[in-house]
C-alpha cells in the first residue's frame, strides 16, 4: 500500500465518522448524508487504487479537493476550527501526500 492510498484511505474514514459524528451531535441529517458519500467515495478510491486502478487515486484527488473547497468556505464564513478548519487542514494534508507520495 503506497502513502498515497493510505491518505485516501485515512481521509476518507475521517469524513465518514465525521458525518456519523455530526449527525450524533447536532441531529444534522445533511452531516450523516454527506459525510457518509463523500467518505465512501473515498474509500471507494482507495480500494480501486489499492486493486490497481489509475482512477480510483483520481477519483480520491478530486473528492478531497471538493471537500478542501468546500470546508475552507464553511471555515471563511463560520471562522470555527470544528470541524471545518481541522477538515481543511486534513484534507490539505492528505491531497499532499496523494499528489506527492507516489
Amino acid at each position: 500500500m503506497t502513502s498515497s492510498i493510505l491518505a485516501a484511505f485515512i481521509y476518507g474514514l475521517f469524513t465518514l465518522l465525521g458525518g456519523i459524528m455530526g449527525y450524533v451531535k447536532s441531529r444534522s441529517k445533511i452531516s450523516l448524508i454527506s459525510g457518509c458519500f463523500s467518505g465512501m467515495l473515498l474509500l471507494s478510491g482507495a480500494l480501486a487504487a489499492l486493486k490497481g486502478n489509475a482512477w480510483g487515486l483520481t477519483l480520491a484527488m478530486v473528492v478531497t479537493a471538493l471537500l478542501i473547497v468546500v470546508f475552507l468556505v464553511r471555515w471563511l464564513k463560520t471562522r470555527k476550527v470544528m470541524p471545518a478548519g481541522l477538515m481543511v487542514g486534513l484534507g490539505g494534508i492528505a491531497l499532499a501526500v496523494m499528489i506527492f507520495g507516489g
